[in-house]
């Protein structure tokens, strides 16, 4: 299927628009973020938490400690809602209430799906570190049998989605472009810096090309 369907829940209502369920763009967003914020209510309490995921075919895998309020809520079978946005630039406009940004976000609606098997288990931990950087899981150690049992690993098959974004300039009126402010687009781009090397490790061993010369999917 080229497209989620959409739901009252992923439905874009405001800027509908902006709106997309296109597959494509949606994992194209997914795929170049690197943080999530997942709401949950928790008796009665609304909670959104930060984490990271990595998306594996039509599934998003999150991990985290099996103490954590977060993946127990999850692994409960509680229903959420995470979302993921990329700043592309800030846009000047003439007016006060003219400014806004570009942007491309998703919107992710659903229940997770706990990951007992230890061998899938391990596999999902191999996605999470090769989504960081590829070809790192065969450079570092695994996980011990310990860690494996301390860590939470959740799947959420990917059926509400839906992606909102924003290009190009303001919209206000041709003639609100009389005044004397500066008006257009600030671009974002997210560029990593220079390594900063652990003072632990051994300094013979020389900072990998993925790293120095580290991108995300654009």
């Amino acid at each position: 299927m080229s497209e989620f369907t959409p739901t009252d829940r992923t439905k874009v209502r405001r800027k509908p628009d902006r709106g997309t369920y296109d597959r494509e763009t949606v994992y194209n967003i997914l795929d170049q973020a690197f943080v999530c914020h997942v709401g949950f209510v928790v008796d009665g309490t609304p909670f959104v938490v930060p984490t990271n995921y990595v998306r594996v075919g039509d599934k998003l895998f999150l991990h985290g400690s099996t103490a954590s309020r977060l993946m127990k809520t999850l692994g409960s079978g509680a229903p959420f809602c995470l979302s993921v946005t990329l700043l592309d630039g800030i846009v000047f406009s003439p007016t006060a209430t003219g400014h806004s940004v570009n942007y491309r976000s998703v919107v992710v609606m659903g229940k997770a799906e706990p990951i007992e098997d230890p061998p899938a288990k391990l596999a999902a931990m191999r996605d999470f570190v090769e989504y960081v950087l590829r070809g790192r899981w065969a450079t570092v150690r695994p996980p011990s049998e310990q860690e494996l049992k301390g860590t939470a690993v959740l799947a959420v098959p990917l059926v509400e989605a839906s992606a909102k974004v924003r290009t190009g300039f303001a919209v206000d009126a041709d003639e609100e472009y009389s005044g004397t402010a500066w008006t257009g687009v600030l671009p974002f781009q997210w560029t990593p810096a220079e390594p900063i090397r652990d003072p632990r490790g051994k300094r013979e061993i020389p900072v990998p090309d993925r790293i120095q010369r580290y991108s995300r999917p654009q």
